[in-house]
């Protein structure tokens, strides 16, 4: 790392609040001042004040005391945002002495032209203070001078004001950032803030050499500073001796900056030592080389043209000057042209292919396509157009006359297009076959083609043979005749069928009509065939009981064949009643509390007989979290009545087994499982129906009318449940009627 030169300004130094020894040179930066603003201020402020004044004793630089007085100035006032300008004797510029709370390169760059009489800041010389509120609109800001507080309020107070001289002995300008009032202590602070700084620059000016020195440097600062590219000094071992804003930001870093910048500065260094090398500089001289580095700001490369010369000081010996012309951009440039002209040669051949690619397009169409320059001559067509406009070889006299005729129609109407505004055409020519000699109607659609500079070039038309347009137009008409046709016999057959719909729905009023009429007769006739057979039953079992007298055995057996036969039919005539008052919605429902295990229970008490001759194995699986359910207990046990003897029906051998609980939903499922025939799939639905077995054969081996289960299912539709069937053929079926634990009527 290169030594900044003596002359260089040093970067402003950030000392904390509290108030410590500065090195060896004994200075004290400002403390904490406390309760400034309190009512046991006086005291306070006293000690703050006098602390201040030490701290101006032992400063006699401008950019030192400046940067005292602004941290003790946060401390008291608690103004966080403060930038003090100062302007060296004879100079028309203001420059920035230091600053707090604001970016370093902001406000060291942050400057101040006297000979600017537009600038608000230097009108703002002229009075002892200046507001400049916060800018909330475009208008705001354009009234604004461009400082480092961006659009925040800030105040101006001029150091050295004289209202008797105006700004012609103010030498400096302090801003700072905030919308308050001006505080009576901050007065205090300006004024001896002021007395210090217009002591420390006459001292100054005592000497006239170092006057002049200075402005010499200044001037030279200027001067390398304005320039664009790098430019440094360094001496014999490759220090740094003298180097502009641009140099510094490449070779210069601090220790509070990231160590990614100082990486990429430490290899610039390196590389600057290594290119400004004794041995380096014998070999080429002062011939310009190429210098690779690193941009500290974001990693990227830059690429330099250096130029270096070697220079003979007797007060401080030699040194080499070397300047850096950023060529990065140029070698971009440069490669982006032969990149350009790589992609041109790529146009190039490209546009050689599609222009092909057009020839070869246009001569695959099949239209006629004919392109005219601005004069109307033809430039190019393809095979159809030559076939309309060229004479063939060995042609006749009126094969001649043909191809004339249709040239004369095309120029015609390409006149009418070049006279004309319009950017596109579209019209009729009436040509001739040149080959059948048949009158052709040709639609022609002509565009014009215009340079960059809006000039015409060329017109491009192609022709449309209309004859089969027009062949299709007549068969269009025909078609449409026959669909107006057809469309009067739709709406006449659909006005039939809407007759034929009426009719049917008036047949379907009757055949529900009939169908309620049924029913009531059903039910009717049920309840009359019942009482007679509910009587010869009680006979027949009276005269088996002996209540006539003893009767024989052979008596005894055909009577109970009349007794099995009658119960039989009587079972026959309980459905079709049961169905029947369903049907009329007479069937009542009788809601009462139902505790499963016993309804279960009743249900095997009653069919043991079944089961004993079935010689099954029948087996009750009850949940153990069961609770009495709310439903019709006649008619869930009439349903799982009917289930469990189409089980014992259907099964031969293996087990029946009853299953019963509780589900998530607040329902129950009571199952009927057998290991019987099964059912296959397409036939689940069918068992249903009404009066509907699935082998209705007069041979069939299962008895039986069809009802049983298409009134359980009407039932469990009543009590708001539902009946499932799951079966497979050969391995037995499941039935399950899930209800809900509370029915309600």
């Amino acid at each position: 790392m290169g030594r900044l030169p003596a002359g260089l300004p040093a970067p402003a130094v950030v000392r904390p609040h509290a108030a410590k020894r500065n090195g060896a040179s004994g200075k004290e930066t400002p403390g904490p001042v406390v309760g400034l603003s309190s009512v046991a201020g006086r005291d306070v402020r006293l000690a703050a004040r006098v602390r201040l004044l030490e701290g101006f004793l032992g400063r006699t630089e401008v950019s030192e005391c400046a940067q005292y007085a602004l941290h003790w100035l946060t401390d008291a006032t608690g103004i966080e945002q403060s930038i003090c300008l100062v302007r060296a004797a004879g100079e028309p510029v203001m420059g920035a002495a230091a600053s707090r709370g604001l970016p370093a390169d902001a406000a060291a760059t942050f400057a101040i032209s006297l000979d600017d009489w537009n600038s608000p800041l230097v009108a703002a010389i002229g009075r002892p203070h200046t507001l400049f509120p916060a800018a909330h609109t475009p208008g705001d800001r354009r009234r604004r001078p461009s400082t480092p507080f961006e659009d925040a309020a800030f105040h101006a107070v001029t150091l050295g004001f004289s209202s008797s001289s105006s700004e012609q002995r103010a030498f400096g300008l302090l801003l700072l950032g905030s919308s308050n009032r001006i505080v009576p202590e901050l007065e205090w602070f300006t004024s001896v803030f002021s007395q210090k700084l217009d002591q420390i620059l006459r001292q100054r000016a005592f000497t006239e050499g170092d006057r002049k020195q200075g402005r010499e440097r200044g001037l030279l600062y200027s001067i390398i500073n304005a320039v664009t590219d790098p430019i440094l000094l360094t001496d014999t071992e490759g220090r740094l001796l003298i180097a502009n804003s641009r140099a510094l930001a490449l070779f210069t870093a601090s220790e509070e900056e990231s160590e990614g910048r100082r990486s990429a500065v430490r290899m610039n260094n390196m590389l600057l030592s290594s290119a400004l090398s004794s041995k380096a500089i014998e070999e080429t001289g002062a011939a310009r080389r190429e210098l690779l580095l690193v941009n500290p700001a974001d990693g990227s490369d830059l690429l330099f043209e250096l130029l270096s010369t070697v220079t003979e000081d007797p007060r401080h010996g030699t040194g080499v000057v070397s300047i850096l012309r950023n060529v990065t951009d140029l070698r971009r440039a440069t490669e982006e042209i032969e990149e350009n002209y790589r992609k041109l040669r790529t146009a190039e051949i490209q546009a050689r292919a599609e222009s092909d690619r057009l020839n070869l397009i246009i001569d695959s169409v099949a239209d006629p396509i004919v392109v005219t320059d601005a004069s109307g001559e033809t430039s190019m067509m393809n095979d159809p157009a030559e076939q309309l406009f060229t004479i063939p070889l060995r042609a006749s006299a009126l094969e001649q006359r043909w191809v004339q005729a249709n040239d004369a129609h095309f120029s015609s109407f390409i006149a009418g297009m070049l006279v004309s505004a319009d950017q596109r055409r579209v019209g009729e020519i009436g040509m001739t076959d040149p080959t059948t000699g048949d009158p052709m109607p040709v639609e022609a659609i002509a565009g014009k083609i215009l340079s960059e500079h809006g000039e015409l070039t060329a017109v491009v038309t192609i022709l449309h043979d209309r004859r089969e347009a027009i062949e299709k137009s007549k068969l269009y008409e025909q078609l449409k005749q026959a669909s107006d046709e057809l469309e009067r016999k739709i709406q006449a057959a659909t006005a039939d069928i809407a007759q034929q719909n009426e009719l049917l729905r008036r047949q379907a009023i009757e055949l529900e009509q009939a169908s309620a009429l049924k029913s009531q007769f059903l039910a009717n006739m049920s309840h009359e065939f019942r009482t007679p057979l509910n009587a010869m039953l009680g006979y027949t079992s009276m005269l088996l009981q002996g209540v006539g007298g003893p009767l024989g055995q052979p008596v005894k057996r055909q009577l109970s064949r009349v007794e099995s036969n009658g119960r039989h039919l009587l079972t026959i005539i309980n459905e079709i009643l049961d169905i029947s008052r369903i049907e009329a919605g007479r069937m009542p429902l009788q809601i009462s509390t139902v505790k499963v295990p016993e309804l279960v229970a009743e249900v095997r008490s009653e069919l043991e007989p079944i089961i004993m001759r079935s010689k099954l194995t029948l087996t009750i699986d009850l949940a153990k979290d069961l609770r009495p359910i709310t439903t019709d207990r006649q008619k869930v046990k009439q349903i799982l009545l009917n289930l469990l003897s189409n089980a014992l029906k259907f099964t031969h051998d293996g087990r029946v087994t009853i299953s019963a609980k509780r589900l998530a939903d607040r329902t129950i499922a009571l199952s009927v499982i057998d290991t019987g025939i099964g059912i296959a799939s397409a036939d689940q639905e069918k068992i249903f129906e009404d009066f509907r077995q699935l082998d209705n054969s007069p041979t069939r081996a299962y008895g039986g009318t069809g009802l049983g289960l298409s009134i359980c299912r009407r039932l469990a539709q009543m009590l708001n449940g539902r009946i499932a069937v799951e079966s497979h053929v050969g391995k037995g079926s499941v039935f399950t009627l899930t209800l809900p634990t509370l029915s309600r009527r």
